[in-house]
């Protein structure tokens, strides 16, 4: 199987980097072809312009889209790892889906209307939130970023969302349970490899 990792952390030493190595080394151990796309080291340029329109239209896409469609092309099952900012993807994260999964590659639309593309996808999703648990339960953040998220643009685009983790109070819980979200972020892993 070859696993994508897209990961979406400005902070190379966060608690994410550690999800992201977790993964990696899972799939790897499995024998699994495994690439990471780091949005921040590779600089990706998040803003949907005018001329990426333009060049859409005229199919003459900029190289920095084709490479990424590439490695969605390329990959059996995308893992995206990035922490939830203002209850939502990161800005940079928010513009890779914005710049790569565009129309005729990610979603086209038919005489019966939209239709997604990338049906042969896996998507595993880790997640890490400032809040807790009981807080963002009792708000029904949850659901309210599973339906924009898992639903809105994976489940738009025909990918099949396999699980979506959240790992909650990352900035305030102690080592054993940073070792816990580890261990399932492993075990996760391993459940979804093939």
């Amino acid at each position: 199987m070859r696993h994508l990792i897209i990961y979406a952390n400005h902070n190379s030493e966060s608690f994410n980097a550690s999800i992201r190595d977790a993964a990696f080394e899972t799939y790897k151990k499995s024998g699994h072809d495994t690439v990471v796309r780091d949005l921040y080291e590779l600089g990706f340029n998040p803003v949907l312009t005018v001329e990426d329109f333009q060049a859409l239209q005229s199919g003459n896409l900029p190289k920095d889209i084709m490479v990424e469609q590439e490695f969605i092309r390329w990959a059996d099952q995308i893992t995206f790892i990035y922490p939830v900012w203002w209850t939502g993807l990161p800005a940079i994260l928010k513009g890779y889906i914005d710049r790569v999964f565009l129309y005729g590659f990610a979603y086209t639309v038919t005489e019966t209307g939209l239709k997604g593309l990338l049906g042969d996808k896996k998507v595993l999703i880790f997640s890490t939130t400032g809040q807790s648990k009981e807080v963002y339960d009792s708000l029904g953040m949850y659901d309210a970023m599973d339906k924009t998220t898992n639903l809105g643009i994976f489940g738009f685009c025909d990918m099949k969302v396999q699980k979506h983790i959240y790992f909650p109070s990352v900035l305030s819980v102690n080592d054993e349970t940073r070792k816990l979200y580890i261990e399932q972020t492993v075990s996760v892993c391993n459940q979804f490899a093939d």
